[in-house]
Formats: C-alpha cells, structure tokens, sequence
C-alpha cells in the first residue's frame, strides 16, 4: 500500500468519527506529541538506514537487514504521524537527522535504548494524552507506533545477544513489514497483519 493510500485509510477513519481540523486548535498537547513523534520516528528512520548500512560494512550482513527492516517501519510510523497532522490542521516539524554511527555492537545498544524509551515512556504518555482529549486518529497512530516498538525492542535484544555468542548467521534472513502500521515480522508474516488486520499482500518483504 502506497503513501497515499496508507493517508486515505487515515482520512476515511478521521471523517468516521467525525473529527475536524478545526479540532487541533483545541488540543495542542496531541498535537505536539504527534509533532514529537513525527520527529522521532523520521530521526530513527534514517539512523537505523545507516546502522544498516555499517553492519554490513562490518560484515553483519543479517544484522544489517534487521536494521532495513526496521527503518522501512519506522518510516511508516512517521508517515501515519504526517497524515495525521495535516487532517487536524496541523504544522509537520522539518527535520533534520542527528545521530552518531558506531560500531555495530554499540549501535544496537542504542537502538535498544530508543525503542525502550519509546515503549515504556513516550508511546504511553502519548495515547493518554490522546484518550484524554479525545483525538481518536492520533490514537490509532501512536498505537500502530507502540505495538510495533515493543517488537522492534525485543527483536534488537536477540540481535545483541547472538552478536555476544557469535551466533549471527543463525539469525533471520527474512522480513516483512506491514506498510500500514509498521507491524515487523521476522521471517514470513501471517495472512492478516496483527495489528491492523491488513492482508498479508500489503506487506513489503526485505530478505538476503
């Protein structure tokens, strides 16, 4: 599903339940928390490109493929965050990347660390305040955002620990991405996405 299918999905939910752009104006906290995480989101889509791109120069080829993987999603995550505040009337932030590359080792320790504040902090903080002022496609979007971090999390954990026991040639050579939500499968995904219910068709596939 293309960008501009993935906005009209957005809109169609939007005009639902009824929700306005004037609506923004009311709600400035959802609304810098979805200008937060457009920002975080775009930020980690081009950091975990170029963690890809020095795992394979450090010759992590299934590491590297981890980190493609993941940044397919997260640019995912950020478009869902655009669409979401150009239906509510509002700014989307200019970015501008800043991030170091390490080694391979240390950049997955960071990229541990991101997802972790992501998953206990901010995504949660961000859906409460949501719930709160009732901005149901802001919601749907931190969500779709949260579910996956938490996959994400668990899927750089394993990462680090077979780099520790030299164990990455037994890792995945096979990723599918839900170009709805985000949702990251290692290996091949099920028929139906299972966050979003999106059909297995939908998804982009990464693999070596």
């Amino acid at each position: 599903m293309m960008k501009k299918e993935i906005s009209s999905l957005l809109l169609a939910f939007v005009l639902m339940l009824g929700i306005t752009p004037a609506f923004a104006a009311e709600n400035t906290q959802t609304v810098k928390d979805l200008q937060d995480a457009f920002t975080g989101e775009s930020t980690a889509h081009a950091k975990y490109a170029a963690f890809a791109k020095k795992a394979k120069e450090e010759g992590y080829p299934k590491i590297a493929l981890l980190f493609d993987a993941a940044s397919r999603a997260e640019k995912v995550h950020a478009g869902n965050h655009q669409s979401a505040l150009k239906q509510l009337g509002a700014e989307v932030p200019e970015v501008n990347p800043e991030f170091d590359v390490k080694s391979t080792r240390e950049n997955l320790k960071n990229a541990i660390e991101g997802e972790s504040y992501e998953v206990a902090t901010m995504y949660p903080n961000f859906l409460k305040d949501a719930s709160n002022e009732k901005v149901n496609i802001a919601m749907m979007s931190f969500n779709y955002a949260f579910q996956t971090e938490k996959k994400h999390k668990e899927l750089y954990e394993n990462a680090l620990n077979s780099l520790d026991n030299n164990q990455v040639n037994s890792m995945p050579s096979l990723y599918q991405v839900c170009l709805v939500c985000g949702n990251t499968y290692a290996g091949q995904g099920p028929a139906r996405c299972g966050i979003c219910m999106t059909p297995n068709e939908k998804f982009v596939t990464l693999k070596l």
